[in-house]
Protein backbone atom coordinates (compact mmCIF):
# COMPACT_ATOMS: atom_id res chain seq x y z
CA UNK A 1 0.00 0.00 0.00
CA UNK A 2 1.13 2.94 -0.80
CA UNK A 3 2.28 5.81 2.05
CA UNK A 4 -0.01 8.87 3.11
CA UNK A 5 0.92 11.88 4.11
CA UNK A 6 1.93 13.15 7.39
CA UNK A 7 0.73 15.98 9.32
CA UNK A 8 3.28 16.16 12.05
CA UNK A 9 2.76 19.03 14.28
CA UNK A 10 4.25 21.10 17.54
CA UNK A 11 3.25 21.50 20.61
CA UNK A 12 -0.05 23.81 21.76
CA UNK A 13 0.57 26.85 22.95
CA UNK A 14 -1.75 27.75 26.05
CA UNK A 15 -1.42 23.95 27.18
CA UNK A 16 0.50 24.06 30.45
CA UNK A 17 4.07 25.26 31.34
CA UNK A 18 5.77 21.61 31.00
CA UNK A 19 4.92 21.45 27.25
CA UNK A 20 8.02 23.25 26.05
CA UNK A 21 10.08 19.76 25.95
CA UNK A 22 7.85 18.95 22.77
CA UNK A 23 10.51 21.18 20.97
CA UNK A 24 13.08 19.58 22.96
CA UNK A 25 14.62 18.01 19.72
CA UNK A 26 15.16 21.21 17.83
CA UNK A 27 16.86 24.19 17.27
CA UNK A 28 14.01 26.30 18.05
CA UNK A 29 13.45 26.42 21.53
CA UNK A 30 9.63 26.36 21.58
CA UNK A 31 8.68 29.76 20.34
CA UNK A 32 8.75 29.07 16.59
CA UNK A 33 5.74 26.29 16.68
CA UNK A 34 4.50 27.13 19.88
CA UNK A 35 1.38 29.21 18.77
CA UNK A 36 0.24 26.44 16.22
CA UNK A 37 -2.51 25.47 18.37
CA UNK A 38 -3.34 27.65 20.20
CA UNK A 39 -7.29 28.57 20.78
CA UNK A 40 -7.09 32.71 20.02
CA UNK A 41 -9.87 33.16 22.61
CA UNK A 42 -10.95 31.16 25.70
CA UNK A 43 -12.97 31.16 28.58
CA UNK A 44 -13.01 29.32 32.52
CA UNK A 45 -16.23 27.23 33.15
CA UNK A 46 -17.57 26.26 36.39
CA UNK A 47 -16.16 22.76 35.65
CA UNK A 48 -12.81 24.01 35.85
CA UNK A 49 -12.20 23.48 31.88
CA UNK A 50 -10.36 26.53 29.67
CA UNK A 51 -12.70 25.92 26.72
CA UNK A 52 -12.78 28.30 23.21
CA UNK A 53 -15.24 31.01 23.71
CA UNK A 54 -18.83 30.36 23.37
CA UNK A 55 -18.27 26.41 24.76
CA UNK A 56 -19.25 25.41 28.35
CA UNK A 57 -18.74 22.91 30.37
CA UNK A 58 -20.63 21.05 33.44
CA UNK A 59 -19.52 18.42 35.58
CA UNK A 60 -23.11 16.01 35.02
CA UNK A 61 -21.19 13.41 37.38
CA UNK A 62 -18.46 13.06 39.58
CA UNK A 63 -17.07 10.28 42.02
CA UNK A 64 -18.52 7.48 39.55
CA UNK A 65 -14.44 5.27 40.10
CA UNK A 66 -12.28 4.75 36.94
CA UNK A 67 -14.75 5.98 34.49
CA UNK A 68 -13.26 4.82 30.79
CA UNK A 69 -15.40 4.55 28.42
CA UNK A 70 -18.96 6.02 27.71
CA UNK A 71 -21.95 5.64 24.97
CA UNK A 72 -24.70 7.73 24.84
CA UNK A 73 -28.36 6.75 24.00
CA UNK A 74 -30.46 8.40 21.60
CA UNK A 75 -32.74 9.35 24.42
CA UNK A 76 -29.71 11.00 26.30
CA UNK A 77 -29.18 8.26 28.90
CA UNK A 78 -25.75 7.56 29.75
CA UNK A 79 -23.56 4.56 29.78
CA UNK A 80 -20.31 4.11 31.63
CA UNK A 81 -17.65 1.25 31.65
CA UNK A 82 -15.37 1.62 34.76
CA UNK A 83 -12.25 -0.19 34.53
CA UNK A 84 -12.91 -2.00 37.51
CA UNK A 85 -15.86 -2.84 39.58
CA UNK A 86 -16.93 -0.19 42.11
CA UNK A 87 -19.34 -1.29 44.61
CA UNK A 88 -19.24 -4.42 43.06
CA UNK A 89 -20.53 -3.10 39.56
CA UNK A 90 -18.37 -2.14 36.29
CA UNK A 91 -21.29 -1.12 34.11
CA UNK A 92 -23.49 2.21 34.80
CA UNK A 93 -26.48 3.63 33.54
CA UNK A 94 -26.65 7.37 34.54
CA UNK A 95 -30.23 9.85 33.91
CA UNK A 96 -29.09 13.08 33.04
CA UNK A 97 -31.90 15.93 34.68
CA UNK A 98 -30.98 19.49 35.50
CA UNK A 99 -27.78 19.49 34.71
CA UNK A 100 -26.99 16.45 37.22
CA UNK A 101 -26.61 13.04 36.09
CA UNK A 102 -27.77 10.33 38.54
CA UNK A 103 -27.64 6.08 38.69
CA UNK A 104 -30.13 4.47 37.22
CA UNK A 105 -29.04 0.79 37.16
CA UNK A 106 -25.45 -1.12 37.52
CA UNK A 107 -24.39 -4.02 36.74
CA UNK A 108 -21.43 -6.37 34.94
CA UNK A 109 -18.40 -7.22 37.77
CA UNK A 110 -15.52 -7.37 35.23
CA UNK A 111 -12.99 -5.16 34.01
CA UNK A 112 -12.11 -3.07 30.73
CA UNK A 113 -12.93 -0.22 29.78
CA UNK A 114 -14.75 -0.85 26.61
CA UNK A 115 -18.41 0.58 25.86
CA UNK A 116 -20.92 0.92 23.13
CA UNK A 117 -24.57 1.45 21.79
CA UNK A 118 -25.41 0.12 18.70
CA UNK A 119 -28.15 -1.70 16.91
CA UNK A 120 -30.44 -2.25 19.45
CA UNK A 121 -27.63 -3.86 22.15
CA UNK A 122 -25.42 -2.64 24.53
CA UNK A 123 -21.93 -3.89 23.68
CA UNK A 124 -19.28 -4.06 26.31
CA UNK A 125 -15.78 -5.43 26.89
CA UNK A 126 -13.65 -6.78 29.79
CA UNK A 127 -9.94 -7.46 29.10
CA UNK A 128 -10.38 -10.86 27.46
CA UNK A 129 -13.88 -10.89 26.42
CA UNK A 130 -16.72 -8.54 24.43
CA UNK A 131 -20.36 -9.21 25.15
CA UNK A 132 -23.64 -7.80 24.76
CA UNK A 133 -26.93 -6.75 26.03
CA UNK A 134 -30.05 -6.88 24.47
CA UNK A 135 -32.21 -3.25 25.06
CA UNK A 136 -35.39 -2.33 25.02
CA UNK A 137 -37.21 0.57 23.03
CA UNK A 138 -35.58 2.88 25.33
CA UNK A 139 -32.39 1.74 25.31
CA UNK A 140 -32.48 -0.17 28.40
CA UNK A 141 -30.86 -3.13 29.09
CA UNK A 142 -33.44 -5.98 29.50
CA UNK A 143 -31.62 -8.58 31.57
CA UNK A 144 -28.62 -7.12 32.76
CA UNK A 145 -27.60 -10.56 34.46
CA UNK A 146 -27.51 -12.63 31.00
CA UNK A 147 -24.93 -10.92 28.82
CA UNK A 148 -24.32 -12.87 25.46
CA UNK A 149 -20.57 -13.62 25.06
CA UNK A 150 -20.17 -12.21 21.40
CA UNK A 151 -15.57 -12.90 22.01
CA UNK A 152 -13.69 -15.07 23.91
CA UNK A 153 -10.63 -15.98 24.29
CA UNK A 154 -8.76 -13.08 23.98
CA UNK A 155 -5.23 -13.08 25.08
CA UNK A 156 -4.38 -10.84 28.93
CA UNK A 157 -0.74 -10.32 29.78
CA UNK A 158 -1.90 -7.36 32.47
CA UNK A 159 0.21 -4.98 29.76
CA UNK A 160 -2.11 -3.51 27.01
CA UNK A 161 -4.60 -5.56 28.26
CA UNK A 162 -7.86 -3.69 27.80
CA UNK A 163 -10.11 -4.81 24.39
CA UNK A 164 -11.41 -0.78 23.41
CA UNK A 165 -13.62 -1.68 20.23
CA UNK A 166 -15.53 0.02 17.80
CA UNK A 167 -18.52 -1.40 15.34
CA UNK A 168 -19.15 -0.07 11.83
CA UNK A 169 -22.36 -0.01 10.02
CA UNK A 170 -21.95 -3.54 8.20
CA UNK A 171 -21.93 -6.02 11.68
CA UNK A 172 -18.50 -6.04 11.99
CA UNK A 173 -16.64 -5.35 15.22
CA UNK A 174 -13.29 -4.46 15.41
CA UNK A 175 -11.11 -5.07 19.13
CA UNK A 176 -7.92 -3.89 20.15
CA UNK A 177 -5.50 -6.82 21.55
CA UNK A 178 -2.66 -4.83 22.67
CA UNK A 179 0.71 -6.31 22.57
CA UNK A 180 1.90 -7.12 26.04
CA UNK A 181 5.52 -5.64 25.56
CA UNK A 182 7.32 -2.49 25.01
CA UNK A 183 8.88 -2.86 22.08
CA UNK A 184 8.91 -6.96 21.85
CA UNK A 185 12.37 -7.20 23.26
CA UNK A 186 14.17 -10.85 24.46
CA UNK A 187 13.99 -8.58 27.77
CA UNK A 188 11.22 -6.16 27.81
CA UNK A 189 12.15 -2.88 28.84
CA UNK A 190 15.55 -4.30 29.50
CA UNK A 191 18.81 -1.80 29.12
CA UNK A 192 20.08 -2.65 25.51
CA UNK A 193 18.17 -6.47 25.10
CA UNK A 194 17.58 -6.36 20.80
CA UNK A 195 14.34 -7.40 19.19
CA UNK A 196 12.85 -10.96 19.17
CA UNK A 197 13.47 -12.05 15.55
CA UNK A 198 9.84 -11.67 14.16
CA UNK A 199 8.48 -11.28 16.85
CA UNK A 200 5.94 -13.65 17.73
CA UNK A 201 4.29 -11.53 20.28
CA UNK A 202 1.78 -10.37 16.67
CA UNK A 203 0.52 -13.68 16.21
CA UNK A 204 -1.97 -13.16 19.07
CA UNK A 205 -1.95 -9.22 19.61
CA UNK A 206 -0.49 -6.02 18.48
CA UNK A 207 -3.60 -5.49 16.02
CA UNK A 208 -6.64 -5.13 15.22
CA UNK A 209 -9.22 -7.84 14.82
CA UNK A 210 -12.00 -7.98 13.28
CA UNK A 211 -15.07 -9.94 14.17
CA UNK A 212 -19.18 -10.36 13.65
CA UNK A 213 -20.59 -7.89 16.06
CA UNK A 214 -24.16 -10.79 16.09
CA UNK A 215 -22.24 -13.97 16.32
CA UNK A 216 -21.87 -15.98 19.68
CA UNK A 217 -18.90 -17.49 21.17
CA UNK A 218 -16.21 -15.68 18.48
CA UNK A 219 -12.59 -16.77 19.39
CA UNK A 220 -8.92 -16.01 17.32
CA UNK A 221 -10.09 -18.65 14.98
CA UNK A 222 -13.08 -16.92 14.06
CA UNK A 223 -11.79 -13.54 13.58
CA UNK A 224 -9.68 -11.34 10.80
CA UNK A 225 -6.56 -9.74 11.35
CA UNK A 226 -8.18 -6.66 10.35
CA UNK A 227 -4.39 -5.06 10.79
CA UNK A 228 -1.18 -5.13 12.64
CA UNK A 229 1.79 -2.98 13.61
CA UNK A 230 -0.17 -1.20 16.60
CA UNK A 231 1.67 -1.57 19.96
CA UNK A 232 -1.47 -0.94 21.84
CA UNK A 233 -4.80 1.27 20.50
CA UNK A 234 -7.24 2.91 23.01
CA UNK A 235 -8.90 5.35 21.08
CA UNK A 236 -10.33 4.36 17.70
CA UNK A 237 -13.49 4.93 15.57
CA UNK A 238 -15.30 4.42 12.81
CA UNK A 239 -15.51 7.38 10.46
CA UNK A 240 -19.01 7.21 8.27
CA UNK A 241 -17.68 10.21 6.19
CA UNK A 242 -15.26 7.92 4.36
CA UNK A 243 -16.36 4.69 5.73
CA UNK A 244 -13.66 3.55 7.32
CA UNK A 245 -11.31 2.76 10.60
CA UNK A 246 -9.12 5.15 12.55
CA UNK A 247 -7.02 4.63 15.38
CA UNK A 248 -4.52 6.52 17.99
CA UNK A 249 -1.24 4.27 18.78
CA UNK A 250 0.31 4.84 22.27
CA UNK A 251 3.54 4.95 21.21
CA UNK A 252 6.75 3.29 22.52
CA UNK A 253 8.65 4.11 25.63
CA UNK A 254 12.39 4.47 26.86
CA UNK A 255 14.17 5.01 23.68
CA UNK A 256 17.24 6.72 26.08
CA UNK A 257 16.27 4.20 29.08
CA UNK A 258 17.38 1.14 26.76
CA UNK A 259 19.65 2.93 24.32
CA UNK A 260 21.52 5.97 26.25
CA UNK A 261 24.10 6.02 23.35
CA UNK A 262 21.95 6.49 20.91
CA UNK A 263 19.28 9.08 22.64
CA UNK A 264 18.81 11.96 25.24
CA UNK A 265 16.47 11.96 27.78
CA UNK A 266 14.67 15.30 26.19
CA UNK A 267 14.04 12.94 22.64
CA UNK A 268 12.93 10.24 24.78
CA UNK A 269 10.47 12.38 26.41
CA UNK A 270 8.89 13.72 22.90
CA UNK A 271 9.71 10.60 20.86
CA UNK A 272 8.48 8.77 19.37
CA UNK A 273 4.54 10.49 18.22
CA UNK A 274 1.32 9.45 19.10
CA UNK A 275 -0.10 8.93 15.97
CA UNK A 276 -3.21 8.77 13.80
CA UNK A 277 -3.92 6.04 11.17
CA UNK A 278 -6.81 5.09 9.17
CA UNK A 279 -6.71 1.89 8.63
CA UNK A 280 -7.45 -0.67 5.32
CA UNK A 281 -7.96 -4.31 5.85
CA UNK A 282 -4.36 -5.54 5.61
CA UNK A 283 -2.23 -2.27 6.72
CA UNK A 284 0.81 -3.16 9.28
CA UNK A 285 2.07 0.18 11.20
CA UNK A 286 5.47 -1.48 11.57
CA UNK A 287 5.59 -2.09 15.48
CA UNK A 288 7.76 -2.98 16.94
CA UNK A 289 9.95 -2.90 13.71
CA UNK A 290 9.59 0.85 13.26
CA UNK A 291 8.46 4.25 15.31
CA UNK A 292 7.37 7.66 13.85
CA UNK A 293 9.59 10.43 14.54
CA UNK A 294 7.57 13.40 14.12
CA UNK A 295 10.63 15.71 14.20
CA UNK A 296 12.26 14.07 11.16
CA UNK A 297 8.43 13.28 9.55
CA UNK A 298 9.40 9.42 8.62
CA UNK A 299 9.27 6.18 10.04
CA UNK A 300 12.56 5.15 11.96
CA UNK A 301 13.96 2.09 12.13
CA UNK A 302 14.29 0.89 16.14
CA UNK A 303 17.03 -0.02 17.82
CA UNK A 304 16.42 -3.08 18.90
CA UNK A 305 16.35 -4.32 15.08
CA UNK A 306 19.26 -2.28 14.13
CA UNK A 307 18.42 1.17 14.26
CA UNK A 308 20.39 4.17 15.02
CA UNK A 309 17.77 6.99 15.59
CA UNK A 310 18.24 7.68 11.90
CA UNK A 311 17.68 4.45 9.71
CA UNK A 312 14.99 4.93 8.07
CA UNK A 313 12.21 2.12 8.49
CA UNK A 314 10.74 -0.11 5.63
CA UNK A 315 8.52 1.64 3.11
CA UNK A 316 5.66 -1.52 3.54
CA UNK A 317 4.81 0.22 6.72
CA UNK A 318 2.14 3.03 6.71
CA UNK A 319 2.47 6.48 7.80
CA UNK A 320 0.38 8.32 10.26
CA UNK A 321 -1.79 10.82 8.58
CA UNK A 322 -1.29 12.94 11.89
CA UNK A 323 1.25 12.97 14.14
CA UNK A 324 0.95 14.17 18.00
CA UNK A 325 3.72 14.56 20.66
CA UNK A 326 5.17 11.05 22.49
CA UNK A 327 3.99 9.75 25.51
CA UNK A 328 0.31 11.92 25.51
CA UNK A 329 -1.60 8.62 25.99
CA UNK A 330 -4.36 9.02 23.38
CA UNK A 331 -7.42 6.98 25.08
CA UNK A 332 -10.46 8.25 23.31
CA UNK A 333 -11.16 8.79 19.72
CA UNK A 334 -14.48 10.47 18.31
CA UNK A 335 -15.63 11.57 14.88
CA UNK A 336 -18.00 15.05 15.37
CA UNK A 337 -21.03 14.71 13.59
CA UNK A 338 -23.31 16.99 15.52
CA UNK A 339 -24.58 19.97 14.67
CA UNK A 340 -24.82 22.02 17.71
CA UNK A 341 -20.97 22.96 17.26
CA UNK A 342 -19.76 25.32 14.50
CA UNK A 343 -19.28 24.27 11.47
CA UNK A 344 -15.62 24.15 11.96
CA UNK A 345 -16.22 20.97 14.03
CA UNK A 346 -18.35 18.93 11.87
CA UNK A 347 -16.68 15.97 11.01
CA UNK A 348 -13.63 16.31 12.88
CA UNK A 349 -12.06 14.65 15.41
CA UNK A 350 -11.29 14.66 18.82
CA UNK A 351 -8.78 13.24 20.67
CA UNK A 352 -8.67 12.74 24.76
CA UNK A 353 -5.14 12.63 25.85
CA UNK A 354 -4.99 11.03 29.45
CA UNK A 355 -1.40 12.62 30.10
CA UNK A 356 2.46 11.17 30.25
CA UNK A 357 3.77 9.22 33.70
CA UNK A 358 6.90 8.84 31.65
CA UNK A 359 8.84 12.15 30.60
CA UNK A 360 11.10 12.60 33.74
CA UNK A 361 12.90 14.27 33.84
CA UNK A 362 11.09 16.31 31.76
CA UNK A 363 8.01 17.34 33.10
CA UNK A 364 4.65 15.56 32.20
CA UNK A 365 2.44 16.93 29.66
CA UNK A 366 -0.99 16.30 28.40
CA UNK A 367 -3.84 15.90 30.00
CA UNK A 368 -6.29 17.68 27.68
CA UNK A 369 -8.53 17.06 24.50
CA UNK A 370 -7.73 17.98 21.15
CA UNK A 371 -9.19 19.08 18.46
CA UNK A 372 -8.78 17.90 14.49
CA UNK A 373 -10.00 19.70 11.53
CA UNK A 374 -11.11 16.83 8.56
CA UNK A 375 -12.31 17.87 5.17
CA UNK A 376 -13.71 15.90 2.44
CA UNK A 377 -12.17 12.46 5.00
CA UNK A 378 -8.89 14.00 5.36
CA UNK A 379 -7.03 16.21 7.81
CA UNK A 380 -7.38 20.01 7.31
CA UNK A 381 -4.95 22.32 9.11
CA UNK A 382 -3.61 21.92 12.30
CA UNK A 383 -4.96 20.06 15.68
CA UNK A 384 -5.49 22.42 18.55
CA UNK A 385 -6.43 22.09 22.40
CA UNK A 386 -10.32 22.22 22.59
CA UNK A 387 -10.15 21.51 26.09
CA UNK A 388 -7.58 22.00 29.13
CA UNK A 389 -7.56 22.17 32.45
CA UNK A 390 -8.37 18.46 33.84
CA UNK A 391 -5.31 18.48 36.03
CA UNK A 392 -5.90 21.19 37.83
CA UNK A 393 -2.32 23.49 37.72
CA UNK A 394 0.49 23.71 35.51
CA UNK A 395 2.35 22.17 38.53
CA UNK A 396 -0.26 18.96 38.47
CA UNK A 397 0.53 18.81 34.55
CA UNK A 398 4.53 18.97 35.27
CA UNK A 399 4.23 16.48 38.20
CA UNK A 400 1.72 13.93 36.76
CA UNK A 401 -0.34 14.54 39.58
CA UNK A 402 -3.39 15.13 37.83
CA UNK A 403 -6.40 15.87 39.42
CA UNK A 404 -8.61 14.74 36.61
CA UNK A 405 -7.71 12.42 33.38
CA UNK A 406 -9.65 12.56 30.01
CA UNK A 407 -10.28 9.17 28.86
CA UNK A 408 -13.45 8.21 27.15
CA UNK A 409 -15.31 10.54 24.28
CA UNK A 410 -19.30 9.81 23.22
CA UNK A 411 -21.40 12.50 21.55
CA UNK A 412 -25.52 13.12 22.95
CA UNK A 413 -28.12 13.27 20.97
CA UNK A 414 -28.45 17.34 21.09
CA UNK A 415 -24.76 17.47 19.68
CA UNK A 416 -23.14 18.40 22.88
CA UNK A 417 -19.49 15.99 23.99
CA UNK A 418 -19.13 14.07 26.82
CA UNK A 419 -15.72 13.37 28.02
CA UNK A 420 -15.09 10.86 30.90
CA UNK A 421 -11.84 11.35 33.67
CA UNK A 422 -11.29 7.94 34.89
CA UNK A 423 -8.92 9.71 38.18
CA UNK A 424 -11.76 10.73 39.81
CA UNK A 425 -14.55 9.49 38.03
CA UNK A 426 -15.79 12.48 36.67
CA UNK A 427 -18.14 12.67 33.45
CA UNK A 428 -18.17 16.82 31.34
CA UNK A 429 -20.83 17.61 28.90
CA UNK A 430 -19.25 20.23 26.97
CA UNK A 431 -21.94 22.45 25.05
CA UNK A 432 -22.29 25.05 22.80
CA UNK A 433 -24.28 28.22 22.55
CA UNK A 434 -23.79 31.40 21.01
Amino acid sequence: MKNTKSFAFGLPAFAVAGLIVFNACTSDPGKKTADKHAATQTTETSAGLTLPTGFTATAVAENLGGARHISITPQGEIYVKLERPNNGKSVLLLHEADGKAEIKASFGTYRGSGIKVKNGYLYTSSNEDVYRYKLNANNEVIDPAKPETIVTGLINRRQHEAKSFTLDDAGNLYVNIGAYSNSCQVKDRQKGSLGQPGCPILDSAGGIWQFKADKLNQTYKDGIRYATGLRNVMGLDWNKQDNKLYVMQHGRDGLHDLFPEMYTTKQQAVLPAECLYVINKGDNAGWPYIYYDQEQKKNILAPEYGGDGKKEGDSKFIDPIVAFPGHLAPNGLLFYTGDQFPAKYKNGAFIAFHGSWNRAPEPQAGYFVVFQPFKNGKPDGQWEVFADGFSGSAANTASGRAEHRPCGLSQGPDGSLYVTDDSKGTVYKISYKK
